[in-house]
């Protein structure tokens, strides 16, 4: 017997991922911990391994589409050989009806129903888990399709769940005033198979063909008071309320007749185009489309994944931090005459120092004097954490979208094992398999945009750091020398950001001399690195 695959908890505060790509095909047997899945969070590319051996029965979503955290992943079937050799020698059975997608687990009772459990659904934007506030039926209570079973708190408001098939409650999960989680059962309901069990099978409306505004209501005039609940997000019945419509008057195109926004939206744009206001004895001309203006296609791009995941911490750190910037010019003529000379020497180790390594071990010998720039802001901006780790992080462009991973620890490392992680990291990025551990605990940030051009940016904070250096592009200038005669010098333009609550231009600028410091006179970078 088959049963679904939950998928898990892959990260704190995820609750839905894109799947890049299976690893498995329908039919193919699997082991315990082999690698089954691919999938791409807002941070991170995880691979997702089987939880036991078996046989991969369906694969609930495809290749592109978006997994919810404890939804079903896929089905297995893990009968051992002993029991697939036994159910070839006994009587066939009949078929059993399949689970619907959606439940995490299904049996048949024996008795003309099955059972499934009910999972709690998405009931707002990134809300991940309520309090039960009120059951609204009992154990063994039977129900109907749209019947509110219960009512959940959420961070935001009251929300009342309804049944999405008739049946019989069978076990509550869930106590009053505990915590429900989405995606996870809810309660465990009896349902009719169709074989005249005496409990109705869940009728199934065909799509309804948009109607005029007033035929809609004379429609809903005439039904039955006892006409069921209309489905619809807070959001649209919020929308609703504004507008002063009765949800039950608007064509809904969701699934089991929910409304959805889009719904409400084409139902406000009939009433405000209708020549006169759509009332009892008035009917309203046609809606007629708008002309198309445009003269080519407008391709829509998704914003999901990395993408989204950036959008938002950069929306929240310009929105909270105080951002102010600081410029300067270092020489690092020096430095390069030297990493050309080290690089010649690890030749033989297959190891090369690239300038970013130099400007993260440099970085981090700066930090040992100016402790507070490697610090973070409290959630509640009454704090500073001072960190005695320096975990700083290098911005890769990867294809996937802008990611910044961390090199742990710099202040305990070698100029080697700085450039080891330096080339570990980048090829991960690039290749997305970067680890969650990677990507988080970061305590300071470069970003080298200077690798694909520029010179001078203005780089956003990555919260709740304070500070964020962006690295211009090597330039080949004419500079004075001690005698006053023009040189061609290595110059690179370093870009400063600053949280204005927690450091100051006199801090940074003290900051970026000692850093400068460094920079221009490698062999004293050497009496400090361990």
């Amino acid at each position: 017997m088959s049963e679904d695959f939950i998928l898990p908890d892959i990260g704190e505060g995820i609750v839905e991922c894109e799947l890049v790509e299976w690893l498995v095909e329908e039919g193919d047997w699997v082991e315990e911990d082999q690698p089954v899945a691919d999938v791409q969070t807002d941070k991170a590319l995880v691979q997702i391994p089987a939880k036991q051996a078996g046989r991969i029965v369906k694969r609930y979503v495809e290749q592109g589409d978006i997994a919810k955290v404890h939804s079903p992943l896929f089905a297995l079937d893990a009968e051992d050989s002993d029991a697939v050799s036994n159910l070839e020698t006994s009587d066939p059975e009949p078929e059993q009806k399949p689970a619907p997608k959606p439940a995490a687990e299904s049996t048949d009772s024996g008795s003309g129903e099955y059972e499934e459990d009910f999972i709690l659904p998405d009931i707002g934007e990134g809300i991940v888990e309520c309090e039960l506030v009120e059951w609204l039926v009992e154990e063994g209570d039977t129900i109907v399709e749209d019947q509110p079973v219960a009512d959940v708190q959420t961070d935001k408001a009251l929300v009342q769940i309804p049944a999405k098939h008739a049946g019989r409650v069978v076990k509550r999960y869930v106590e009053q005033s505990e915590i429900a989680k989405v995606h996870a059962p809810l309660f465990r309901m009896a349902l009719a198979d169709g074989n005249g069990s005496g409990h109705p099978a869940p009728a199934v409306a065909p799509p309804r063909e948009p109607e005029p505004v007033e035929q809609t209501r004379q429609q809903v005039a005439s039904t039955d008071s006892n006409r069921r609940k209309v489905l619809a997000t807070p959001a649209v019945r919020r929308l609703a309320r504004e507008h002063e419509v009765e949800l039950s008057q608007v064509p809904a195109s969701g699934k089991n007749g929910r409304v959805l926004k889009e719904d409400m939206l084409r139902f406000l744009g009939e009433l405000e185009a209708a020549p006169t206001e759509a009332r009892p004895g008035t009917k309203p001309e046609p809606v007629q489309p708008k002309a198309a203006t445009a003269r080519g296609e407008v391709e829509v791009i998704p914003i999901k994944g990395v993408r989204a995941a950036m959008g938002r911490q950069m929306t929240h750190s310009v929105q909270t931090i105080p951002h102010f910037t600081y410029a300067e010019e270092i020489d690092i003529t020096a430095l390069n005459r030297m990493r050309r000379t080290l690089n010649k020497r690890l030749e033989s180790e297959g190891l090369k120092l690239t300038m970013m390594s130099l400007l993260i071990k440099s970085l981090s010998v700066a930090l040992k004097r100016h402790p507070i720039v490697n610090s973070h802001m409290s959630d509640g901006a009454d704090e500073i954490h001072q960190h005695a780790d320096h975990n700083i992080g290098m911005a890769v462009d990867s294809p996937m979208g802008l990611l910044v991973p961390n090199i742990k620890g710099v202040n305990q490392l070698s100029l080697k094992d700085v450039a080891g992680e330096v080339k570990r990291l980048t090829d991960s990025g690039r290749a997305g398999r970067l680890s969650p551990d990677d990507m988080k605990g970061g305590t300071i940030t470069i970003s080298n945009i200077g690798a694909i051009g520029g010179t001078v940016t203005t780089p956003i904070i990555n919260s709740p750091e304070v500070a964020i250096v962006g690295i211009g592009r090597l330039q080949r200038l004419p500079r004075p020398n001690a005698n006053d005669e023009l040189e061609i010098r290595d110059i690179i333009q370093v870009s400063w950001s600053g949280d204005h609550r927690v450091l100051d231009g006199g801090t940074i600028a003290r900051f970026n001399n000692d850093w400068k410091a460094l920079l221009e006179q490698p062999d004293e970078m050497l009496l400090w690195m361990v």
